[in-house]
């Protein structure tokens, strides 16, 4: 969320008078269940092909993909849209959209929504999540008595991020406006009188970040005596992110018969001790491996390597996606400063790169982040606001510039690209620093059936010994063609033997077209063509950055596209050019100023 909201400026002392805890003067309620008003919750009539569905049935649906059901009174899955019976104002939308059939989380999560059930959904990014809580809600508002003046809303979708909280919304609005129901979204970094005006004229759906609706429920701007459907999107993140107070002190304005579905991609302590606290007899679905698991359609390539060689990787990198046709590409970093350097640096020698971070102001990210969606930037370098949330369905490569500290980040992380059906490729730059996540990435890769770089496992053997692992020079599966040497191997023999022990490591694994490095013979500044599309002598040609002092650090010089030489896209040798962009970006700002070191 930015700068520091609750307590002193950075690195000054606290001032408990002006600023004080978050939600402090929220008072826990006291809920009589017998003064309150009855509501309905329970409004799923199964299916005549659901009735007739056996429990072998069941089960093979279940194995096959890999649904896992724990507690009491579980429905059975739907495996048709036309089993949810779903109003038909919700079915003309789903059909508008072209899906062919529920997802496995959709599958089994909404007869259990429909049936009032308190539940956890534990699903990795892409698996249809949304609409798994948001068609139940609107089936559940539809039951409820219409709203009145002063109400507050009947559906409350709390959110860890500004990105994911819009996402949200931009999903319920096209539902619920086929359904006549007014939606919200409220989060800090905009401007609250829109907000608060959405909230007085009352709305069914209210999706929030913690720290802007407790503001308005302490400020008096809305209320939840009629929230009856809570859901807690991506619960571990807002974990990590130190939401619980909030969420917490939310909850207690909630009534405690209300329905609550929570929604995670992993199954932490914390997470269980959530569900515990704020769920009653709940019926927990987990898609895919009980443990730390990530998506099974992304490739998973780590690179155990140094931090002073990231920078030289990640450009042979680069210039291997960007000769893809479809090359749009995730960049994590740590820090802010990091996103910052990177971003210049690259801008400078001439990529498509834009940066996101949380100290970005709210318009400056949206326009960055539409730049990216719309193709225009294909190269976004960002920290972990963006891993989360961030939903843009022809992400092709995730690249971790810096390891995150948990490997639950990491498979957040990952999980940008690959979504629904589709697939996807994350490389990993993996430093000796990195040590204490060994054995969990490990895991990760083992359950999703990956290749082990051996340099990990060296890794766990020179622990503590101030080694550093010295097997050959195979960092991945795509093929390196040095001056003489494929991959760091003296011979084709040797280089048969380790992919006889370790698994084919060649280009058809990653799909890549052209060769990644340099050619045989030739060095990398000799500048040679390097299959990346750029000439040359091109290389800062089309993306300069023009004047530091006066230019962009996200935005396109004025001279971008015009003198860009003709671009092959690697795949079928097809001239290919970004189109100019014309007029001046929307936001700008001087590059920012290089740190000390």
């Amino acid at each position: 969320f930015g700068a520091p909201r609750f307590g002193g400026s950075r690195g000054g002392p606290l001032s408990g008078k002006k600023f004080g805890n978050p939600g402090e003067k929220l008072t826990k309620k006291k809920w009589n269940l017998d003064e309150l008003p009855k509501f309905e919750k329970n409004f799923y009539q199964e299916h005549p092909d659901v009735v007739r569905r056996t429990v072998q049935e069941v089960e093979q649906y279940r194995s096959s993909k890999e649904v896992t059901v724990r507690g009491h009174n579980c429905p059975k899955p739907i495996i048709n849209f036309y089993e949810a019976n779903f109003p038909a104002n919700v079915m003309e939308v789903i059909q508008r959209q072209n899906f062919t059939e529920p997802t496995a989380i959709q599958a089994q999560g909404w007869p259990v929504a429909l049936s009032g059930l308190d539940m956890v959904g534990v699903a990795q990014t892409g698996s249809g999540k949304t609409l798994s809580y948001l068609l139940p809600a609107i089936v559940h508002i539809n039951h409820q008595p219409f709203l009145e003046r002063g109400d507050g809303p009947i559906c409350l979708v709390l959110a860890p991020t500004r990105e994911l909280a819009q996402q949200v919304q931009q999903v319920a609005a096209e539902y619920s406006r086929a359904c006549r129901l007014k939606s919200t979204c409220i989060y800090g970094g905009a401007p609250k009188g829109p907000q608060i005006r959405d909230l007085e004229r009352g709305v069914e759906i209210c999706i929030a970040t913690p720290g802007r609706l407790i503001d308005f429920l302490e400020a008096g701007k809305t209320n939840l005596r009629r929230c009856t459907y809570l859901v807690l999107d991506e619960a571990d993140r807002m974990l990590d992110m130190g939401f619980e107070p909030q969420i917490r002190k939310i909850v207690d304005q909630i009534r405690p018969d209300r329905q609550t579905l929570m929604w995670s991609a992993t199954w932490p302590k914390e997470v269980r001790q959530l569900a515990e606290d704020f769920l009653k007899e709940y019926v927990h679905i987990n898609i895919g491996a009980l443990e730390l698991s990530a998506n099974h359609n992304i490739l998973q390539i780590v690179d155990v390597c140094h931090d002073v060689e990231k920078d030289d990787k990640l450009i042979r990198l680069m210039e291997e996606i960007m000769s893809e046709k479809e090359n749009k590409t995730i960049v994590f970093v740590e820090t802010k400063r990091r996103c910052d350097d990177l971003t210049r640096k690259m801008r400078r020698d001439g990529w498509p790169a834009m940066g996101i971070h949380g100290d970005k102001s709210q318009q400056e990210r949206d326009w960055v982040l539409n730049e990216f969606k719309h193709g225009k930037a294909p190269i976004l370098i960002a920290t972990d606001v963006a891993s989360r949330g961030l939903d843009v369905e022809d992400v092709k490569f995730v690249i971790n510039y810096d390891y995150p500290n948990s490997s639950e980040d990491y498979i957040h992380r990952i999980g940008r690209t690959a979504r629904s059906t589709k697939t996807g490729t994350a490389y990993t730059f993996f430093t000796p620093n990195n040590i204490k996540q060994v054995n969990d990435l490990i895991s990760v890769l083992r359950e999703a059936n990956q290749a082990i770089n051996p340099k990990l496992l060296q890794l766990i053997e020179d622990r503590g010994s101030g080694k550093y692992c010295s097997c050959p020079q195979v960092c991945d599966r795509r093929d390196r063609y040095s001056a003489g040497k494929r991959g760091g191997f003296s011979s084709f023999r040797e280089r048969e033997n380790f992919e006889r022990n370790y698994g084919a490591l060649g280009k058809r694994d990653f799909g890549a077209k052209t060769q990644n490095g340099a050619y045989s013979a030739q060095s990398f500044s000799n500048g040679t063509p390097f299959g990346n599309g750029f000439a040359a002598a091109g290389m800062q040609a089309g993306f300069r950055a023009g004047n530091p002092a006066g230019a962009y650090q996200n935005g396109y010089d004025q001279q971008y596209g015009s003198n860009i030489a003709n671009m092959h896209n690697g795949m079928n040798q097809q001239q290919y050019a970004y189109p100019a962009t014309g007029a001046a970006p929307m936001i700008g700002y001087p590059m920012p100023t290089s740190y000390s070191q």
